[in-house]
């Protein structure tokens, strides 16, 4: 879901970018020096047991007070990672200055104080909702962790923000379906990444460390599409698994290991022909790019799977028809 204050006129923009916040995040008071002409827009998902919400708005503060917790209280907390202009938080005695690139966590039930800063460029954040019940951890240790500056270089950090970042980029080529399940794997990987904060790994359901695993599967899928060789057992080597764990891993998911490798190669190679920049390139040298091997082969799966030829496919391009699968 989009929303944008160009949908509001001028001046009553930054009442509205108020109540939105209100719903979509916590009651908050809202200051600006901008708010008579305040710009602000947010993409908001609704995920499996969470919400992804990416933010871009005016230099603004915000400040939460007990009587704002005493009114409403989600009982959440948010993990929000930075990309804009610095952002300044202060809970729970905590006072941090963030900057593009930082991720943080606050928390709903605890008074706070956000100064989202200029420095002439719009802040620009990107949160998930972790519900206090969905977190399996113990909560008098992750309330500590709240307005301090938590490392992205980990496995688990660096992870987490690749895929949040892919999250923003990505979701609105998303099918309900298939959104659920990418928000399991968003809850997943930051339960994880709070974890290793706590030093409680161990602790954590065999479900929630087979779900990251899952997740970082799929990413190195992702990124070695044009390794022609990539296959199961190229994965469960690199995952140090076996192929028999690998494949048990995939048997909740509604494509098989080839299939999910094979589908994807196929849209990068769909979204490559009709892509006016790629013209130059041949049908040969975009099949070999997303690990194909054998043109006639590549010409044949393509045809299966959307009912036209890669050649048919560029011609499309001319014509504005959409390839679509079948």
């Amino acid at each position: 879901m989009y929303l944008s204050t160009d949908s509001v006129s001028g001046p009553e923009g930054f009442g509205w970018w108020g109540d939105m916040v209100s719903r979509a995040v916590m009651p908050v008071s809202m200051a600006s020096e901008h708010a008579a002409h305040f710009k602000g827009e947010v993409i908001a998902l609704e995920l499996a047991d969470t919400a992804f919400s990416a933010f871009s708005f005016s230099p603004m503060s915000a400040r939460r007070t007990p009587s704002h917790i005493r009114t409403s209280d989600p009982e959440n907390y948010f993990l929000f990672l930075v990309h804009g202009s610095p952002i300044g938080l202060e809970q729970r005695r905590n006072n941090v200055l963030l900057r593009a690139g930082d991720v943080a966590l606050f928390d709903t039930s605890q008074p706070l104080v956000c100064d989202f800063q200029g420095h002439g460029r719009n802040p620009r954040v990107s949160i998930l909702r972790l519900p206090r019940a969905a977190v399996p951890l113990p909560s008098d240790k992750t309330d500590r962790l709240v307005a301090t500056p938590l490392t992205t270089r980990t496995g688990s950090g660096a992870l987490l923000t690749s895929y949040l970042a892919g999250l923003r980029e990505n979701a609105a080529h998303c099918g309900p379906t298939e959104l659920h399940r990418l928000g399991a794997m968003a809850l997943e990987l930051a339960i994880t990444f709070l974890a290793a904060r706590l030093d409680t790994s161990p602790t954590l359901p065999v479900e929630s460390r087979q779900r990251v695993l899952l997740a970082r599967i799929n990413a190195f899928i992702d990124h070695n599409l044009h390794e022609p060789d990539l296959g199961p057992a190229t994965i469960a080597a690199h995952h140090h698994i076996s192929i028999r764990l690998l494949h048990a891993l995939f048997e909740e998911e509604p494509e098989t290991v080839s299939a999910t490798i094979r589908r994807r190669r196929l849209e990068r190679s769909r979204a490559d022909l009709v892509d006016p920049r790629l013209r130059h390139r041949t049908i040969g040298e975009i099949a070999d790019r997303w690990g194909f091997r054998h043109p006639a082969a590549f010409s044949r799966t393509f045809r299966e799977a959307y009912g036209i030829s890669p050649t048919e496919a560029r011609s499309a391009l001319h014509d504005k028809q959409p390839c679509t699968p079948r």
